[in-house]
């Protein structure tokens, strides 16, 4: 699959260095009607959590298009919320190895 603009299909984006969400329309990659999150949270102490998604679709997962959909806006909020000097070592696989606060969604 090719490297999606998630720019133009965002719907709502709230980063800080305290982690955040992203949500977007799958409406043009061929889900009308499906949207999906990618979040992540603060665990304290200057952590963030992993980074980690949801779907409007059940068993999202299951699909392949829509798992590598979501790896893909994992890695792009990732750098949205970590780029803070004491975060630049901070890598996506390093970061993925946190423990992950679901917010309840």
């Amino acid at each position: 699959m090719k490297q999606i603009n998630f720019e133009p299909i965002t719907l709502r984006l709230e980063a800080s260095h305290r982690g955040g969400g992203i949500e977007i329309s799958l409406d043009s990659l061929g889900y009308k009607g499906v949207k999906m999150t990618a979040y992540q949270n603060y665990l304290g102490g200057g952590m963030l959590g992993s980074v980690n998604n949801d779907c409007t679709i059940s068993d999202w997962a299951d699909d392949d298009k829509l798992s590598e959909i979501a790896e893909q806006l994992r890695k792009y909020f990732h750098a949205i919320t970590n780029h803070d000097d004491e975060w630049e070592n901070q890598t996506y696989e390093k970061n993925q190895q946190m423990p992950a606060s679901y917010p309840g969604l």
